[in-house]
């Protein structure tokens, strides 16, 4: 059983998202026509659950509306102890919210409506208050359209400053280079999935497209390929790339999958582990994340975490254990 520190205190700046899923989902209904479901969830979308869950103490900032969905979704992240000081309340916006139908293979399309995200401005962020944490997530800065150019490299240099991890990943399918590439280009770590990431640099191939974004700057990559696995290099070696491969799981719902690989891969470099180790127990967590409806479900600590991952790679789970304890007891870490 693995011994589960305290990982520090983790920001997760970005779209409060309310999810309402609904599965299994094969056909809409014509007219006024109705199909009865085997379950229906609401969730409070993204990271910051799944890294409270895996022991970090997570601060959220960003913006909802002040209606019902807001409330369920400060009372959906508080309740997995996820403290939400830092997330405002915009009148006379509604709060983010996606529809997801979730078929029966775990697809999921999505029905969506952007919200008060899109009203989150650099007004609304105390930067001094990144001097409080271990690590920070920009996460979908391509969605908070209040913030510039500058005011996301500001966000990440601020963070960098105060000696904090800095991670980004990006919601939309197609980035904007423009607007994301100076913060990309002070932080340690960018998660894109691969489809996100040839949109993002216009390249045909993935080794292309890691290379120009180590070329603004960013220390490393971690490109998650869906049922494949993912791709991470920190930069060293010329940029190479190490495949780490997926792990089987009975897939419910892939929903929150990319945010669960990105809470392991910051959780495991927490710990200290490697990159690469780092990225195992990211592909861990999100292959748990696949087996229940909603991006809440399925992970539930980071004993599970790596109970899983020892299921497909023992050593790699031995070499986050011995870290495990080597925290708990206070070792300093090699």
């Amino acid at each position: 059983m693995t011994v589960v520190p305290s990982l520090g205190r983790v920001a997760v700046i970005g779209p409060p998202i309310l999810d309402v899923l609904g599965r299994p989902v094969e056909t809409i209904p014509p007219g006024q026509g109705s199909v009865r479901l085997a379950e229906i969830r609401a969730t409070a979308a993204g990271t910051a659950v799944d890294l409270a869950k895996l022991g970090a103490s997570v601060t959220t900032f960003g913006a909802i509306g002040t209606d019902l969905l807001g409330d369920i979704v400060l009372a959906a992240m508080s309740g997995h102890g996820v403290d939400t000081s830092g997330v405002v309340r915009t009148v006379g916006a509604q709060t983010s919210a996606t529809i997801l139908p979730i078929r029966a293979n775990g697809e999921r399309p999505a029905l969506h409506v952007p919200g008060a995200t899109r009203l989150f401005s650099p007004a609304d962020l105390d930067r001094a208050r990144l001097r409080e944490f271990d690590a920070v997530l920009l996460g979908g800065p391509d969605a908070l359209a209040g913030f510039a150019a500058d005011d996301l490299a500001g966000l990440v240099a601020a963070a960098r400053g105060a000696g904090a991890l800095v991670a980004v990943d990006v919601l939309h399918p197609a980035p904007d280079l423009t607007r994301i590439g100076g913060a990309l280009a002070g932080a340690d770590w960018f998660c894109p999935n691969y489809e996100q990431l040839l949109s993002l640099t216009s390249r045909g191939d993935v080794d292309h497209a890691v290379a120009d974004v180590l070329a603004l700057g960013t220390g490393g990559v971690a490109v998650t390929l869906g049922p494949d696995g993912c791709l991470v290099t920190d930069g060293g070696s010329a940029g190479a790339l190490v495949h780490v491969p997926v792990i089987a799981a009975d897939v419910v719902d892939t929903t929150g999958c990319g945010d669960g690989f990105t809470a392991g891969l910051i959780a495991g470099l927490l710990l200290g582990c490697e990159p690469v180790d780092a990225a195992s127990l990211g592909v861990a967590c999100g292959s748990l994340l696949a087996t229940a409806l909603g991006s809440d479900a399925g992970l539930t600590d980071l004993d599970q975490a790596v109970a899983r991952l020892r299921s497909a790679n023992v050593a790699v789970a031995e070499r986050i254990d011995a870290r495990c304890h080597q925290i708990a007891e206070g070792t300093p870490l090699a």
